[in-house]
């Protein structure tokens, strides 16, 4: 099997092919292969080049958490949540990451006013509903920020998606309902809610999970990165809304493929990290640690070698 082969629509890129004799068909792609293959590593030379500044209204459990690994991307965080500070903000940082996980009025003041100035200049707004269906009040707030701010990506388990979609709610608190999780057996089903809800908002979709789905009304990467003890670790997901902020806003014209090696790097870096854990005897304490490393160490020829995916 090629780097990049297209079989009934799907086009695969799975870190064990290995190149094939091109047939007829495939020469037809071969142009785009070549610029496939480089896709990822061009994402995060982008980030490293510009080394974007960055504004994250995020919850305090994982605050400091996502201000290393942004820097550990390759970006520049700002941790600001002040309403009186959004003018000055929007007009300095190239993205903003908006992450529901600690909500307050003050700092929900904060989101709206922030989204729309960052909209007034065009520029990267990322939306992490982090327990959306945990509450009236957190369900409110969503509501006035997807009607109010247009989001460049909207990031979340399956079950903050669907509580977005539909306004029900299946989670456990933050986490993702078990019933909900996007596995093999269910993908077909997923995929087209995916993309249909990034042609109603305008927004890239990501879903992530022990399958992770990242989707633009037309494309959907499916991604299978990633390692299951990344569920024990808190703030994982806050963690890659801020560097799918990043990556975003330093590749504006490419806002699907962006968000994808996004998605990719954070499974890779997780897998490493893990495996080193199970072979240390270590903890999750350890293993927070060794992922943002893994992603300050991180080049774009690993990422384009490790990610798993497959286009549909």
């Amino acid at each position: 099997m090629c780097d990049m082969c297209v079989i009934a629509g799907i086009v695969r890129r799975n870190r064990n092919d290995q190149d094939t004799p091109a047939e007829t068909e495939a020469a037809v792609f071969r142009e785009s292969q070549e610029q496939e293959r480089d896709m990822l590593k061009e994402m995060l030379d982008n980030v490293r080049k510009t080394s974007p500044l960055i504004q994250n209204i995020t919850n305090y459990v994982t605050a400091n958490d996502c201000a290393n690994i942004t820097l550990a991307w390759g970006a520049s965080p700002i941790m600001s949540d002040c309403e009186e500070e959004t003018e000055d903000m929007a007009g300095i940082c190239m993205g903003l990451n908006i992450n529901m996980g600690t909500l307050n009025p003050r700092t929900a003041g904060t989101m709206l006013a922030a989204g729309k100035a960052y909209n007034v200049r065009k520029k990267t707004v990322i939306l992490d509903p982090v327990g959306v269906g945990a509450s009236r009040y957190r369900k409110a707030l969503a509501r006035d920020l997807m009607e109010k701010v247009k989001f460049t990506a909207v990031k979340g388990n399956i079950s903050e998606v669907r509580t977005l979609i539909t306004g029900t709610s299946g989670s456990r608190g933050v986490d993702a309902d078990l019933g909900e999780a996007v596995t093999e057996e269910n993908l077909e089903q997923y995929i087209p809610l995916a993309k249909k809800f990034a042609e109603d908002t305008g927004a890239v979709v990501v879903i992530t999970g022990a399958i992770d789905l990242v989707a633009d009304a037309s494309r959907a990467f499916v991604i299978r990165n990633g390692h299951s003890a990344m569920s024990r670790i808190t703030g994982c997901g806050c963690m890659l809304s801020s560097i799918l902020t990043a990556c975003m806003a330093a590749n504006p014209a490419k806002p699907l493929e962006a968000a994808a090696a996004s998605v990719a790097a954070m499974g890779l870096c997780g897998e490493r990290a893990c495996r080193r854990m199970e072979r240390e005897h270590a903890g999750n304490a350890s293993c927070r640690t060794w992922m943002i490393d893994e992603i300050y160490n991180l080049t774009g020829e690993e990422l384009e070698k490790g990610a798993d995916y497959e286009l549909y």
